[in-house]
């Protein structure tokens, strides 16, 4: 598994979106800028955090963007399904931990212990919001 950079820059949108007062509406150009996001790719990820409905937009002179729930509401897992991050420990093609369909004669033998350690991730990335991040309270025990 690896985070790509939608995940990443997804993820620190919302932290800054995050740490600014409530009510507050910051422009894909200063979120750009702040963050040192690329522009276009921070409004390409935008579009799909509002699919989510983890971000509002607001049209017309002074709008931008502004979370769409308290970032306690909005856990890790949600940035990265809106983005379309796959948690997942496995590298095989033709299964995903959800399907056990290898078989060890196939040379899975190890598809238990990766299923068991993606599920682990999920319910880490599940259990940690938005709001823990940026309060640096990232162990999370499950």
């Amino acid at each position: 598994m690896r985070i790509t950079t939608k995940g990443r820059y997804a993820l620190k949108a919302l932290l800054y979106l995050a740490r600014q007062p409530e009510g507050a509406i910051a422009t894909v150009k200063q979120i750009a800028d702040e963050t040192s996001l690329s522009f276009e790719f921070l409004e390409q990820l935008l579009v799909k955090l509002k699919k989510a409905k983890l971000v509002q937009s607001i049209r017309g002179p002074g709008g931008g963007y502004t979370l769409a729930r308290p970032a306690q509401e909005i856990s890790i897992k949600d940035i990265f399904d809106a983005v379309g991050e796959t948690i997942d420990l496995t590298d095989c093609q033709s299964c995903k931990f959800s399907e056990l369909v290898c078989v060890p004669e196939n040379g899975c033998e190890s598809h238990l212990i990766w299923k068991g350690a993606t599920e682990y991730l999920v319910e880490f990335f599940t259990k940690v919001s938005l709001d823990d991040v940026r309060h640096g309270r990232s162990s999370v025990r499950l």
